[in-house]
Formats: C-alpha cells, sequence, structure tokens
C-alpha cells in the first residue's frame, strides 16, 4: 500500500477517540494536550498537515516538527512515549498543488499514568480523550490512576461511608462530584477516594454530560 493510500484510509475514519487531525502546529502546549489525553486513555495518533475537512496540507517546515518534538519531551511529565512517522505525499485538497509532507505522531497507551500537559499557567493537567474532545481529567481519574501505581493492594470494605455513598446513588440517578459530597455529607477527599474505589470494583458507572463526569449505581 503506497503513502497516500495509506493516509486516505486514516483519513477515511475521521476524527475520533484515537485519532486526531492537527492543520498547524504553533503551540507545543496545546499538542501536549492531545498527547497527555491519548497516553491517558487508549493511546491514538495525531495526524499533523490534515485539516479538519480531511485535506491534505502538509507541515511547513523542521521548525513545526521540532514543535511537536517538544510537545511530547519538554511540555509532557512524564515524557510522554511518541513515535513520529514521516509521509512525503502529492498534496488533495484545496487549491495549491504539488508533494506535501504528512507527520503521524503516534502516541502509546501509557503504564504511568497520568501524563500531564504543562498548560501555560505553568500547571501541570492531566487530559483524557474522549469521543473526540480532550477533557481535563477529574479528581476521581486521578485517583485511581494513583491507586493503579501503588504497590499497595486496593481492599473494598463496606463501612459506614460506603454505606451513605450508596445510599445517595440508590436511586440510580446520575449525580455529579459536588452532588455526592453534598448528600452524603461526607469529606470531599473521602468520596473521591470512595468513587474511585467503587468504580474499580465496578459498582458505579460514570460517563461525561455537558463536560463534566456524572455518576450513577450500577
Amino acid at each position: 500500500m503506497d503513502d497516500l493510500r495509506y493516509l486516505q484510509g486514516l483519513i477515511s475514519e475521521g476524527e475520533h477517540q484515537q485519532q486526531d487531525f492537527k492543520y498547524r502546529v504553533e503551540d507545543a502546549r496545546k499538542l501536549a494536550r492531545s498527547v497527555s489525553a491519548f497516553a491517558n486513555t487508549s493511546g491514538g495518533r495525531l495526524l499533523i498537515g490534515v485539516r479538519d475537512d480531511g485535506c491534505l496540507c502538509g507541515v511547513r517546515s523542521e521548525e513545526e516538527i521540532y514543535v511537536m518534538h517538544q510537545a511530547a519531551y519538554r511540555y509532557c511529565r512524564p515524557e510522554a512515549s511518541i513515535k513520529f512517522d514521516t509521509y512525503h505525499v502529492a498534496r488533495r485538497g484545496g487549491m495549491s498543488t504539488g508533494n506535501c509532507t504528512i507527520v503521524v505522531a503516534t502516541v502509546p497507551k501509557s503504564d504511568h499514568r497520568p501524563v500531564c500537559a504543562i498548560d501555560d499557567d505553568g500547571r501541570q493537567r492531566a487530559y483524557i480523550r474522549i469521543a473526540d474532545e480532550n477533557i481535563v481529567a477529574s479528581p476521581v481519574h486521578l485517583c485511581i490512576w494513583r491507586e493503579e501505581q501503588s504497590a499497595k493492594s486496593t481492599t473494598f470494605t463496606y463501612g459506614e461511608a460506603e454505606k451513605r455513598l450508596l445510599a445517595v446513588l440508590a436511586d440510580g440517578a446520575w449525580r455529579t462530584l459536588n452532588q455526592l459530597v453534598r448528600q452524603s455529607r461526607l469529606p470531599r477527599p473521602k468520596v473521591i477516594a470512595l468513587t474511585a474505589r467503587l468504580i474499580r470494583y465496578g459498582l458505579i458507572d460514570w460517563q461525561l454530560d455537558s463536560h463534566q463526569f456524572v455518576f450513577r449505581i450500577t
């Protein structure tokens, strides 16, 4: 399969949880958010030099490729694993013709989550990928990842706090983290830790709703 046919096959999939198009790469920090999201979710690839409509426009210069490397190695903590493949193909779409360079940056799922991106304000934030969006990870995500990285085994005990939290969720309705804290009357850190543990044990479901995470009993 030649390079153009391979790229067209990827582009035909559109943007989804494991694929994103980037027309221009000018800000390494912004690109680092996509790297973080893929690394923290199920991996994925960035097609760089491809417009949102699938047109092959190409990267503009070696400087743009340098910015890609910065995204992974300077603006991600810990450094993200990322593989760059370069393809030289005939330009497709738009008014211009000739050859162009497309870069496919492949990011595997990290074994050391969270992978954080350093934002413009210098803060480290972890992102996850949902559908075709990069979303800031919730405190519950962070708690789950900390437990995954811990050498200690996680056990589930059905105590008073667990009873109170599950009682709030007993009606099966979706609730935000703030609602769980308010209605259970438990400290926020306790609710985060319990919710993370109940998710790991398959007792609570969660989903994204209007850019915030909501939870309900399974």
